[in-house]
């Protein structure tokens, strides 16, 4: 038996799956406001974990979201994940965040456009066609009125980004699907196992979270 610990915090949703043989047997999550991954992650662990009645030696890998989203979700949900590879002495598999918000959405034609909000009209996005696979890079776009003017097909927008760019994307072939907000663990389950088949693993000692734009510290005024 394959049992694959899923780690998602890229965003405001704090979420843990675990996967057998890729099928996702317990999760648990939580959204909030305010960012409570570094008190929540842990616990959620345990929890899943018992849920099923297996312990951390059970378990023949770790996947974490790799980002692009929030710096800080994803500082600690990649420090907790190669924490518990190092110490269980088993491969990280590392997932595009993006990647796991298109998995939500199932169409037969068209493309999936999962954005992520990156502040002002700023999102987090990449294109997927109907079998979920890119057709373009991860980007950090700023959405204006001829933002996706090189598609024509129906273009069928997703997660926290798109919500707020229905006043600029206006056209029919626009399609919101405004109850897919977050990416989440319950989404990893079979493209971790199918990295875990292909030994598409990390190094430990080199990866970093996919931060797509370098870090701004700011203060308030």
């Amino acid at each position: 038996m394959v049992y694959i610990l899923n780690i998602e915090t890229a965003t405001k949703n704090c979420s843990v799956s675990l996967s057998k043989n890729g099928e996702i047997i317990a999760v648990k999550e939580l959204s909030e406001e305010q960012f409570n991954h570094a008190e929540k992650l842990h616990s959620f662990i345990k929890e899943v974990l018992n849920e099923v009645q297996i312990s951390l030696n059970d378990l023949s890998a770790i996947a974490v979201s790799k980002g692009p989203g929030s710096y800080t979700g994803l500082r600690i949900g990649v420090s907790a994940a190669k924490g518990l590879c190092y110490a269980l002495d088993i491969p990280l598999i590392a997932i595009d965040t993006l990647a796991v918000l298109a998995e939500q959405l199932a169409i037969d034609s068209g493309c999936i456009v999962p954005m992520i909000d990156a502040r002002r009209m700023e999102v987090f996005t990449q294109v997927f066609d109907n079998k979920l696979q890119p057709v373009s890079n991860a980007e950090a776009l700023i959405v204006e009125e001829h933002s996706f003017s090189d598609l024509t097909e129906t273009i069928h927008l997703i997660g926290d980004g798109a919500l707020k760019c229905t006043t600029v994307l206006t056209a029919e072939k626009f399609v919101y699907h405004q109850d897919i907000i977050y990416p989440s663990a319950k989404q990893m389950g079979r493209l971790s196992y199918k990295k875990y088949t292909e030994n598409a693993f990390e190094d430990m000692a080199y990866f970093e979270p996919y931060y797509l734009k370098d870090f701004m510290l700011t203060t308030k005024k």
